[in-house]
């Protein structure tokens, strides 16, 4: 019915032409074309129009030779004769062609559908459509179209039953190529047609400006899994689905991170990219794609859907590449163009909020960052805005300076600020030392300023001064000793007695272990320093090592008294037998110089829970509160008003306290209530002393 609705002369379709071109009435032109000759030609053969136009097509192909340029035209002239009869029969409205006799010269399908009548009945004759009472508004159309120019219209056109039919009529010329009238052209739909096209455009411009109230709120949110949940839920909101969901493409996976109306079980879940509908979208170029039908549908999104039939999927870009989809699941109503018009433009907006929220979180990751380092460092840190005054604190800036930040923002810097690139190395009133560094940031005129405390690189510095000037002397003293007698002895032999070089030797003998002495303090304060200290942890009697070490301690002075309290019972210490004669004899050589006034030397040990304590007392000149801790670091005396009064390095205490803990132990200073010095040394017990 299609093929044989649609006339040969319909390739002959052209624009309407201006008045001038058409003629005063109909068959006036002594040029124009025998319309009913052209009817003729047309039904010659069978009697049938369109094979008759078929006929003529063949027949000016069968007159031109191959290779001639005639041959190629008449080819062309038949493929554009068959899209035209294609564009006739595939047109969903009726289109209806009358010669200048008003008779019909093409009746496509839809004109079939419509009025009832088909093609064969009125090819060539006139159509009983229009009611009587609407004759002379046909007339008029028609006139008026003659005279240039189309007409649309709301009317009545009688069905082959009789009834009347309401529709819209759009009639315009038939021309030639050369504009010269040939007829009419008339195209007819339902009025109710225009009804549900009426509505489904206020439905759209609805929708539309619904859509720019959902993108406002969406782009209002900057947190992105809400964001996520809300386009799903525009979605369906938009295009009347039953579901949605957003999935982003993460490598070769798809992640479900956005739902609506699915179940929150499915949040997270995976699935393959290549075998999903977003593949197949990417794969054919477009921004939405429309399925219908079970294949496809045993996604993991899709299987808790009941009834499912239809899926839209659209793609939401970031950054010019694909983000992820938003998918829309109908299983109640169908989807229409509307609802793949709103998919495209929400994936879109969709791609613009997930930027943003993306940038957002960035922002955001980015200030928790710098935010994180700034709480954090150990060194202070302080912003300054334009005018010098502090608009940011951090803790340790609060700590170095003893400034909290609530006294010192919106205030100058409580210190000299150096020059952009320059260090500035000053002392607080509290004693502290700060090297300070600054750098001006351009873009906001603020000031970034750096300080950190270098106090005991300071006082290292300077005990490392003293050390070099301490060393120097300690060794100097017994090297000029030595020197002098050895110089006596082989300058004067024969003229000392036997007496006076026998003193002589002994003091260089004693001298040289002095010397001896101070070169083992400095290679164990060296490898104490490098954590080289090597120790053998193993049950040892300490009560053993604390008389070997007193043995013959008490003729040294006759200025002090030595005594030792030592249980019988005393538990066995883990630890290195060696190293504990060295950290012994430190601590009672310290007690008795730093006892110039003589007294009381006291050593006492006892058993104390898992651990043995060992204390050695002195009535001498103790030891400050502040400077308690500082004696046992390198470099190190107490004596800080005359450092050259009791000599050393200032090496002692920190080989015993060194010693100590790579034994698992410990050395601590303390005060005695009636004067002096407490020395207290813990080590592990190893159990029973047998």
């Amino acid at each position: 019915m299609g093929d044989s609705s649609v006339d040969g002369r319909a390739a002959d379709l052209a624009p309407a032409v201006p008045d001038a071109a058409v003629p005063d009435a109909v068959g006036a032109d002594a040029g124009a074309p025998d319309v009913a000759a052209l009817g003729d030609a047309a039904s010659a053969g069978d009697g049938h129009p369109a094979s008759g136009a078929v006929a003529l097509g063949n027949a000016a192909l069968d007159d031109a030779a191959p290779g001639d340029a005639a041959f190629g035209d008449a080819i062309l002239d038949d493929a554009d004769e068959g899209l035209a009869r294609a564009v006739l029969a595939g047109s969903p409205d009726a289109i209806v062609a009358l010669d200048r006799d008003l008779a019909v010269l093409s009746w496509n399908a839809a004109a079939e559908r419509l009025f009832g009548w088909p093609a064969s009945d009125l090819l060539g004759r006139r159509a009983p459509l229009v009611p009587d009472e609407l004759m002379a508004e046909h007339n008029a159309v028609l006139e008026r179209v003659r005279a240039g120019g189309r007409v649309s219209l709301t009317t009545k056109r009688l069905h082959r039953d009789g009834r009347l039919l309401d529709l819209r009529v759009d009639t315009s010329a038939l021309c030639s190529p050369s504009g010269v009238l040939l007829g009419y052209v008339s195209v007819y739909h339902a009025a109710e047609d225009d009804d549900a096209a009426h509505g489904r455009m206020v439905r759209r411009a609805r929708l539309v400006r619904r859509l720019t109230d959902v993108v406002g709120d969406i782009n209002a949110e900057l947190d992105l899994p809400v964001v996520l949940d809300r386009i799903a839920a525009s979605l369906t909101e938009l295009t009347g689905a039953d579901a949605g969901g957003f999935v982003s493409i993460e490598g070769e996976r798809l992640r479900l991170v956005g739902v609506h109306q699915l179940p929150e079980t499915l949040r997270g879940a995976t699935a393959g990219l290549h075998t999903s509908l977003v593949a197949k979208l990417l794969r054919t170029g477009k921004t939405v794609l429309l399925e219908t039908g079970p294949e496809g549908f045993q996604d993991l999104i899709w299987a808790r859907v009941p009834g499912l039939h239809t899926i839209a999927v659209g793609i939401a870009a970031v950054g010019g590449r694909p983000y992820g989809a938003l998918y829309a699941l109908f299983a109640r109503r169908k989807a229409s163009h509307l609802e793949l018009e709103l998919l495209e433009l929400l994936a879109g907006h969709a791609g613009i909020a997930v930027a943003n929220a993306m940038a957002y979180q960035d922002a955001v990751r980015q200030r928790a960052h710098e935010r994180a380092v700034f709480d954090a460092s150990a060194d202070g840190i302080a912003v300054l805005d334009g005018a010098g005054a502090v608009v940011r604190w951090n803790p340790a800036a609060a700590e170095l300076t003893d400034h909290p930040a609530d006294r010192v923002i919106g205030r100058p810097l409580p210190f000299p600020l150096p020059a952009p690139g320059e260090k500035l190395t000053f002392q607080l009133p509290s004693g502290r030392w700060l090297d300070v560094l600054c750098a001006e940031i351009r873009e906001t005129g603020e000031t970034v300023v750096d300080f950190r405390d270098v106090t005991r690189a300071k006082e290292l510095e300077e005990a490392k001064d003293l050390f070099l000037a301490t060393t120097s002397h300690e060794l100097r003293t017994p090297i000029t000793i030595v020197h002098g007698f050895a110089s006596t002895l082989d300058s004067r032999w024969d003229h000392l007695s036997d007496e006076e070089r026998r003193s002589a030797v002994h003091t260089i003998a004693e001298r040289a272990r002095s010397l001896g002495q101070l070169m083992d303090h400095l290679l164990l304060g060296a490898r104490a320093g490098a954590e080289e200290l090597k120790v053998r942890v193993e049950p040892f009697d300490l009560a053993a090592r604390v008389h070997a070490a007193t043995l013959g301690l008490p003729v040294l002075s006759d200025r002090h008294r030595l005594e030792v309290d030592i249980p019988p019972d005393l538990p066995f210490v883990y630890g290195d037998a060696l190293a504990t004669d060295i950290l012994l004899a430190q601590l009672l050589e310290n007690a008795f110089k730093y006892s110039p006034d003589g007294g009381l030397i006291r050593v006492e040990a006892w058993p104390e829970d898992d651990r043995v304590v060992l204390v050695v007392d002195d009535e001498g000149v103790g030891i400050a509160a502040g400077d308690r801790e500082r004696i046992f670091e390198r470099f190190v005396q107490a004596d800080s008003g005359n450092r050259r009064r009791f000599g050393g390095v200032g090496l002692g205490l920190y080989i015993v306290r060194n010693l100590a803990r790579a034994q698992g132990g410990d050395v601590a200073a303390l005060a005695r209530s009636g004067g002096g010095t407490r020395m207290r040394l813990v080590l592990n017990s190893a159990g029973s002393s047998s």
